[in-house]
């Protein structure tokens, strides 16, 4: 029995030192002693390390370029993140002067406006200057009669002259109520203005026409044959008619069309004012 047991043992025994868990704990112990007796520097033992530490030499290389990749992965990280949150800044930025930017292009607009607006005052010293803004026109495309945001509480009536901030000729103020305007414009078929040959001198009338209305232009007619008349000659206000004072622009020759002879003409006038895109409009009211 006691020769049974024995063998037993011994078989267990066996088992045990060729087990990887009893393996494992022995190189552990080994390592630790080892690392223990050499900590010395100047201690004799220290071959004990070195006989170690060649074989496991890879094993720490292997370790020591995992850490370092794991620390360059970390950094690669956080340098992206940096990268994005400074992104952000700079796209908040970046709006943020685009947005600057809007308001002073709507500063500079608007100095721009006041200023033409100083020379309108400065040019017609004889009138009291009311801006307005256009708030409604017929249908199409052209502002042919279109009404305005001032009316008669603020002195507007009948028949006062309209022009823009660059002194061009709009047309004339056709009716009032208490807050509003009518403005029929030079390129309606009902609207006459007497004109002046700026260069060469010689009265004409400029009249809307319904068939150049389509184009925004007007037509010049009773040029008479001693008039000299070219295109690209300025057309300006005659002062006659009791309405539009003497000097304001109405517009550029932009074409000559005969009749029937050399003196029976008239001419095609590109009117100084963009009839499509009309926004702000200046009353002259006789002070």
């Amino acid at each position: 029995m006691s020769h049974i047991a024995c063998g037993k043992g011994t078989h267990s025994l066996r088992h045990l030192i060729k087990s990887k868990v009893f393996l494992f704990i022995v190189i552990t112990i080994v390592l630790l002693v080892t690392i223990a007796l050499t900590a010395d520097s100047n201690s004799k033992l220290n071959w004990i390390g070195n006989i170690f530490s060649v074989p496991l030499s890879p094993v720490q290389k292997l370790f020591s370029t995992a850490g370092q990749k794991i620390d360059e992965a970390v950094s690669f990280f956080k340098d992206i993140e940096a990268i994005k949150t400074e992104n952000e800044e700079l796209r908040k930025r970046v709006s943020e002067l685009e947005r600057e930017n809007r308001e002073l292009e709507a500063f500079k607009e608007k100095n721009e406006e006041l200023r033409k607006a100083l020379n309108l005052k400065d040019r017609f010293a004889e009138y009291t200057i009311i801006g307005s803004n256009v708030i409604a026109k017929d249908a199409g495309n052209w502002f042919d009669i279109f009404r305005i945001d001032v009316g008669t509480r603020d002195g507007i009536k009948g028949d006062m002259p309209v022009v823009t901030n660059s002194r061009g000729l709009v047309g004339r103020i056709l009716t009032s109520d208490i807050t509003s305007s009518k403005v029929i414009s030079i390129i309606d078929e009902d609207s006459q203005v007497a004109g002046w040959i700026s260069k060469t001198g010689g009265h004409v009338i400029v009249r809307g026409d319904y068939a150049l209305k389509d184009e925004g232009l007007c037509r010049m007619d009773y040029i008479a044959g001693d008039i000299d008349v070219k295109v690209g000659d300025i057309i300006e206000t005659s002062g006659l008619g009791g309405i539009y004072p003497k000097g304001i622009v109405i517009g550029e020759v932009k074409e000559i069309r005969m009749i029937n002879s050399e003196f029976n003409r008239y001419a095609i006038i590109e009117p100084a004012v963009d009839f499509k895109s009309l926004e702000e409009v200046y009353v002259l009211k006789n002070k």
